[in-house]
């Protein structure tokens, strides 16, 4: 078994098929087909079944790629490392952020590392809830993770500063009068919240029980962008951290009371190479906000 071969079946897992997967590697279409069929000869299994939509991995197909996928990408970091110098490091970093987390400082850290590093290539998923950070950590997908802190954070994690919250108010919204908004103010007021299993919701149900507030929820949503444009137009109030806040969204904004802050943490991989702790040193330099005196996400 080749590297090459690995990296071949996960395109075709990726796009379904055997000539598209030619077409995104550049290399002709039989070769991915022989490669493929050497692949599963050598392994004595069949890896993919064929679909009216297309290639699918089948069940032992799945496992095996899963182990793949790891296998490429420490090759990956494997030939960074060795290629990396002073000023010429190459290669891929994987990065994941959980959503509305680091929305404004993680822009600013991935800007100096390509300007210090141009040639190296940057990956970032956003991934909106800690098991599916912790399930992408597992796999060895990810060379760095930014979240926020909860009790099952890595006795190794890095403190890098906090998360403020803020309110986010409608236009005309009475509390915007008010330099910053008492939470209990907020009783009988609909929610915009996000999804169930997400580090967001669980900051603002947390907030909503300390304060003794039960939510009327109006929406769910996904991205921070929308619950601040939703609650702006009037559907209801939200919460989200203060650099996740949208430009031309700061008028409705207040600070909430009591203070609303978030550890956030870096989780870097084992063994990290030159790429992580660059990435790592920049992000300790951006701006955070000072401890609060916050329980974490649980």
């Amino acid at each position: 078994m080749s590297l090459r071969q690995f990296e071949y079946a996960l395109t075709v897992a990726e796009v379904g098929s055997v000539t598209a997967a030619a077409e995104l590697l550049r290399v002709a279409q039989p070769s991915v087909s022989q490669q493929i069929r050497a692949l599963e000869r050598e392994l004595g299994v069949q890896l993919f079944a064929r679909t009216p939509t297309g290639l699918v991995p089948t069940v032992v197909g799945r496992a095996f790629l899963r182990e793949a996928e790891a296998a490429v990408n420490a090759a990956r970091r494997a030939r960074a490392t060795a290629r990396g110098g002073a000023d010429e490091l190459v290669g891929e970093l994987t990065v994941a952020v959980q959503m509305g987390f680091g929305t404004r400082q993680l822009p600013g850290a991935l800007g100096a590392l390509r300007r210090r590093f141009p040639r190296l290539e940057v990956t970032v998923l956003e991934e909106p809830s800690s098991a599916e950070l912790d399930r992408l950590c597992r796999r060895g997908v990810l060379d760095l993770a930014l979240m926020a802190a909860c009790e099952q954070s890595p006795a190794d994690a890095h403190h890098l500063g906090d998360e403020e919250f803020v309110v986010v108010l409608g236009t005309g919204h009475r509390q915007l009068a008010a330099d910053r908004v008492e939470l209990r103010e907020l009783d009988g007021e609909p929610w915009v919240r996000f999804d169930r299993d997400s580090a967001l919701d669980g900051v603002l149900l947390n907030v909503l029980s300390d304060n003794g507030l039960t939510p009327t929820t109006v929406a769910r949503v996904s991205q921070t962008a929308t619950a601040v444009r939703w609650a702006a137009d009037g559907l209801g109030v939200t919460l989200v951290p203060a650099s996740a806040v949208p430009h031309g969204h700061e008028h409705l904004v207040r600070p909430a009371f009591p203070v609303v802050s978030q550890p956030v943490i870096a989780v870097v991989r084992h063994g990290a190479g030159p790429a992580e702790t660059a990435l790592l040193e920049l992000l300790r330099q951006e701006t955070w906000s000072e401890p609060a005196s916050v329980s974490p996400v649980s």
